[in-house]
């Protein structure tokens, strides 16, 4: 129930990013890249997170939004000022 929750809240902040346009995010890597599948390690990689605690900086577009949604229990996510 928790899962659906917090699921539900992403995809409204998402939806929330996509209404303003030009917004900037910070993601912010929060969960260890051991045991994730191949696929979401070269998500991590293409959003240009290295290793733990790093953050970086992205437009947000629908491509970057989809890209922190598949790993959203590996990262955190806000927007930037």
């Amino acid at each position: 129930m928790l899962i659906l929750f917090l699921i539900k809240e992403a995809f409204q902040w998402i939806k929330y990013l996509m209404d303003n346009k030009m917004t900037k995010i910070k993601v912010t890597q929060t969960g260890s890249r051991n045991g994730c599948t191949q696929r979401q390690r070269k998500t991590l990689d293409a959003l240009g997170l290295k290793k733990m605690h790093h953050t970086v900086e992205h437009d947000a577009t629908p491509q970057i939004l989809g890209m922190v949604n598949k790993v959203h229990h590996l990262v955190k996510f806000e927007k930037s000022k």
